[in-house]
């Protein structure tokens, strides 16, 4: 039977999500890759406990997340059964609809129907009664925002969400978005967007100052790029890279000559500053507090472990900021 650390909440700092009272570690776990049903669920153990035993208390997931879509909250709800169940009110646990989910025109984007149909299933699946965080996955053209921000407002007013939150929301849309859950009075609490050393479309799009301006906090997804910001690609493709086996996300076509030279230029200030290449892009994520949390994901506890150091220096030189903007943009 697994028992947490008891040193768990020495490791890692917690900073509050923009001007509200809830707290985030600096490094979250991500459930997007390697929880589907094509992994290995003791594998999935090991890196769940692994991150709580280090202070990573925010677990984020999605009703998509698989392969197939609605796997990893299937298996992490089993992991919350047999083992971290004990604890759930230290964790933190999110999930979203917006993407996709299943045939016909109520289950995909950002109706009212298919949002708290879709927090149902999710509930379900990871046999919980309510989530801490429920985010709408993408911005939806078609439907009146108001409707889906009022869908957010009955999922916590339901007693099924603690909090809200927007994902892949640009500036403009998310003020917008603010203002309707201000007058609806819902705990809307963070923007989850992607957010890297080689994108930078969250400050490109205005949602980086928005957000800062609004007090809301940010997570940032795929803060490594979908693995290029390590060093696991600079003497060629491993036999077990994300490349090899799955290919949906990240292709040979992303290791262009010109991106393996920034690569390795990156890399070369990470050592310099005593970090490898993951820990300093998560460092460079974290370094102007306006970011509340960086999202790793992993294939194996090691990773996890490697990621959480980023944390202990988020300090950067104008010098050194200087040299990631040139090698990079």
């Amino acid at each position: 039977m697994y028992v947490a650390s008891e040193n768990r909440y020495e490791v890692l700092p917690y900073y509050p999500s923009g001007k509200s009272g809830l707290k985030l570690p600096a490094v979250s776990l991500g459930l997007w890759h390697n929880f589907g049903d094509t992994g290995r669920f003791e594998n999935m153990q090991k890196m769940c406990f692994t991150a709580f035993d280090h202070g990573i208390t925010h677990f984020d997931l999605a009703n998509n997340y698989g392969p197939p879509a609605g796997s990893a909250e299937i298996n992490f709800g089993r992991i919350l059964k047999e083992d971290l169940g004990i604890y759930r009110d230290e964790l933190i646990i999110s999930t979203k609809a917006g993407y996709g989910m299943w045939p016909g025109p109520y289950g995909d984007f950002g109706s009212r129907k298919y949002l708290l149909a879709s927090l149902d299933q999710s509930l379900k699946r990871m046999g919980l009664d309510y989530v801490d965080i429920f985010y709408h996955h993408r911005m939806d053209p078609n439907t009146p925002l108001e409707e889906t921000m009022g869908a957010l407002a009955s999922a916590v007013t339901s007693g099924k969400a603690l909090y809200v939150g927007l994902s892949n929301y640009d500036g403009p849309t998310l003020e917008k978005a603010e203002a309707i859950l201000r007058d609806l009075r819902v705990p809307f609490v963070i923007n989850q967007n992607s957010y890297s050393i080689l994108n930078r479309t969250i400050e490109n799009n205005g949602l980086k100052e928005t957000s800062a301006r609004l007090g809301k906090g940010i997570i940032a997804f795929s803060p490594l790029s979908q693995g290029l910001l390590t060093d696991r690609y600079l003497k060629g493709i491993p036999a077990d890279s994300r490349i090899v086996t799955d290919g949906r996300f990240l292709n040979e076509k992303a290791l262009s000559e010109e991106r393996l030279a920034q690569i390795r230029a990156l890399n070369d200030l990470a050592i310099a500053r005593g970090q490898t290449l993951a820990q300093m892009a998560l460092s460079w994520i974290l370094r102007d507090g306006v970011v509340t949390s960086v999202l790793v994901g992993a294939s194996k506890p090691e990773q996890i472990l490697d990621n959480i150091q980023a944390a202990e220096n988020t300090t950067f030189t104008p010098e050194e900021l200087a040299e990631i903007d040139r090698i990079s943009l």
